[in-house]
């Protein structure tokens, strides 16, 4: 069963059950070429709300290694995909016009797609100058997301799509990640079993 916290934006409802702190393993198991790469990992994963209508999200991992060698950072945004309007802030800092939209469960339920889904959109930003838009859709507690574009710094290594899959069972946050990286077709890459520690 799926608590919803009072107080929450309406936008952020559909996406709720991901709010608080995640902590568990995982799995990296990615080929490139012949090669086959095989390491298991520790994650902490943080969804927060600061009141606006989208999720903060943070990601650390590090290898389950005798130094505990800290592996990869990610932080982004998750929202409920739908066009921009004039109650919404932005571009910048530029304030919205009242009324700000969707303000009740009513009127997010307009926004249900025809799945009985919500589609979202999730932008993700890595420091090794890798930037992720993802699209998709979160229905009931699964979120399945595809890459809408990848940007590259002129530094960064070789990335082109990623596919994610986020699921609640059992009250574990489950996720499984595919890339296309280094040359490599869309493949498996890594997995994790998060369970909430806050």
């Amino acid at each position: 069963m799926i608590e919803i916290p009072t107080g929450l934006p309406p936008e952020i409802v559909p996406l709720s059950f991901l709010l608080g702190v995640w902590e568990g393993t995982g799995v990296i198991d990615y080929t490139i070429g012949d090669e086959k790469v095989n390491y298991e990992f520790g994650q902490r994963i943080s969804f927060s709300q600061d009141g606006l209508p989208y999720l903060n999200y943070s990601s650390y991992a590090w290898l389950l290694d005798e130094k505990q060698t800290p592996l990869v950072t990610e932080m982004g945004y998750w929202r409920l995909s739908r066009p921009a309007v004039d109650g919404d802030p932005g571009p910048a800092m530029l304030p919205g016009a009242d009324p700000r939209p969707y303000a009740s469960t009513e009127a997010v339920e307009t926004l249900r797609n025809a799945d009985e889904g919500f589609d979202i959109e999730v932008s993700l930003l890595h420091p090794g100058g890798v930037d992720e838009l993802y699209i998709g859709q979160v229905k009931s507690a699964r979120i399945d997301l595809a890459t809408d574009a990848v940007m590259r710094s002129h530094s960064a290594k070789q990335y082109s799509a990623a596919t994610r899959i986020y699921g609640l069972v059992q009250g574990h946050l489950l996720w499984a990640w595919d890339i296309a990286a280094l040359g490599q077709d869309l493949r498996t890459h890594a997995s994790a079993r998060l369970a909430r520690v806050d």
